[in-house]
């Protein structure tokens, strides 16, 4: 009959066919938003030039990723209502270099003072010039070198590569703007106060304690008052920047927990995806969608106890902060091992130096500990690179050597270090020569054992591949870890 439907129809449209049919619409749909997602994302994304990232740079590694992430507090475009400094040119207002592990599970952030006291080298400005090299300065001017509203990345990385000696594989800026906008996807971020803020904390030079902006306590941030919280520096703690840092680890802390609670669907990440992309300025490795997912999901097995924050061994000296060797340097070189801050490594194969720990090259195993007893050494700087025979000295003293002399050598043109020996004295020098990577000996007429250091060990300070790699990073440094997945509420003070 007209217009009826028998049960015949009503199980041809339960048929296979019918059902094909329908999971291809959905499967056309859903393959048509993708690719408009990755249109709308590749269109958000922003890179910054390679052309300033300096040719002169440590080697390669198979052995885990470094990501270098700034935050800059620059005033311009959507930024110039949200508070922070004043004037068009960027600055780094936060700055840690991300290490991810090997083995995909591990990861530790380490946070470098905005006032650390570095050597920045040459570094390009617009117009193609490149600037003299600087000794002793604060480590966020390389983000202004230039006086450029965007920043200078490139200097930065080139920074924290001859500081650290590690290749950044990967270079990430987040602005005010795109920061609100990130934790406002994200639904907001938990964090704690051990105490009332009012609006003078935020402003110290207002002459009233003004509004109250946060409880004390537990709460939830996002916008504008996530700003506030991690631009948040006198009232709390003791006022430092350094107290600063520590609440900014749990902050991100607190949001990557917040981003792993939320799970990985298509609801949750689309508008994530979107205020990122918006939030961030990248090299040109990760200036594509497809780059920026791949990299992404390489992390999804990163645990949230094995996700790291620390700071760079330091000192105030003065107003400023000195980064203190040896002790940075074991870090460093901890991380070039990929072995955790507490020995450990990265596949949970034991503490450096135990038995059961499985050595990778034959000789690593063999050569044991270097030890510096008995042994007397003069070091020379052989580079235009200010404080490194003071940095190769602190290193052989913490094996135990002698270091009767640091001074400048008679040329700083050396680019690999020799050690320099007197006759008697070969098997000393070649076990000098296993704290210095690529270091070569030679005999000489002078008296005793000279280090004469080169550019290699400026770039490269961690020790040589035969000598086994520290336990662990100071005692002082590892009193102040935080993991992804600890309580927000400790460690209120901050400093």
């Amino acid at each position: 009959m007209t217009g009826s439907r028998t049960a015949a129809d009503r199980r041809r449209d339960s048929s296979p066919r019918r059902t094909a049919t329908s999971w291809l619409s959905c499967l056309v749909l859903l393959v048509a938003g993708v690719g408009w997602i990755y249109l709308e994302l590749n269109g958000g994304i922003d890179t910054f030039s390679a052309d300033g990232i300096s040719g002169d740079r440590p080697p390669g590694s198979s052995k885990g990723q470094n990501v270098l992430v700034i935050g800059s507090d620059s005033r311009s475009g959507d930024n110039s209502g949200l508070g922070g400094g004043t004037g068009a040119v960027g600055r780094s207002d936060t700055a840690f270099l991300l290490h991810v592990y090997a083995d995909r599970r591990h990861a530790v952030a380490v946070s470098i003072p905005r006032d650390a006291l570095v050597d920045i080298p040459a570094c390009k400005v617009p117009g193609g010039r490149w600037t003299v090299p600087r000794h002793d300065v604060m480590f966020n001017g390389a983000f202004s070198v230039g006086e450029t509203a965007e920043g200078n990345p490139a200097c930065t990385q080139n920074t924290v590569e001859q500081l650290t000696g590690l290749r950044v594989d990967h270079t990430v800026v987040v602005d005010f703007a795109g920061f609100s906008a990130l934790t406002t996807a994200v639904g907001g971020v938990p964090v704690c106060l051990p105490q009332e803020i009012h609006q003078r904390d935020l402003d110290p030079k207002r002459s009233t304690r003004g509004a109250r902006i946060f409880t004390k306590g537990p709460q939830t941030v996002s916008g504008q008052r996530a700003l506030d919280y991690v631009r948040l520096r006198h009232g709390i703690g003791d006022g430092s920047d350094l107290g600063r840092i520590k609440r900014q680890q749990a902050f991100v802390a607190s949001l990557i927990k917040k981003v792993r609670s939320r799970g990985l669907n298509p609801t949750t990440l689309l508008p994530l995806a979107d205020a990122a992309t918006d939030a961030l300025t990248v090299d040109p490795g990760l200036g594509s969608a497809d780059r920026l997912l791949s990299f992404a999901m390489s992390m999804k097995s990163v645990d949230l106890h094995n996700t790291k924050f620390v700071t760079v061994p330091w000192r105030y000296e003065g107003a400023r902060v000195a980064i203190v060797e040896p002790d940075a340097d074991v870090l460093w070189a901890l991380l070039k091992s990929d072995r955790t801050v507490d020995g450990q490594d990265a596949g949970g194969r034991g503490p450096a130096g135990t038995e059961g720990e499985k050595h990778g090259p034959a000789s690593d195993a063999a050569t044991g500990p270097v030890s510096g007893a008995g042994i007397s050494i003069a070091v020379y700087n052989g580079t235009t690179v200010r404080g490194l025979a003071a940095r190769a000295a602190g290193l052989l003293r913490s094996r135990g050597f002698t270091v009767t002399t640091t001074a400048t050598a008679g040329s700083q043109d050396h680019t690999s270090t020799v050690i320099e020996y007197a006759p008697g004295l070969r098997d000393e020098a070649e076990t000098t020569a296993r704290l210095f990577a690529g270091a070569r000996t030679t005999p000489s007429g002078t008296a005793g054992i000279q280090v004469i250091l080169g550019s290699s060990f400026a770039r490269n300070p961690s020790v040589a591949p035969g000598a086994p790699a520290h336990s662990a990073v100071a005692p002082a440094v590892a009193g102040g870890v935080r993991s992804a997945d600890d309580d927000p509420c400790t460690d209120l003070s901050y400093g």
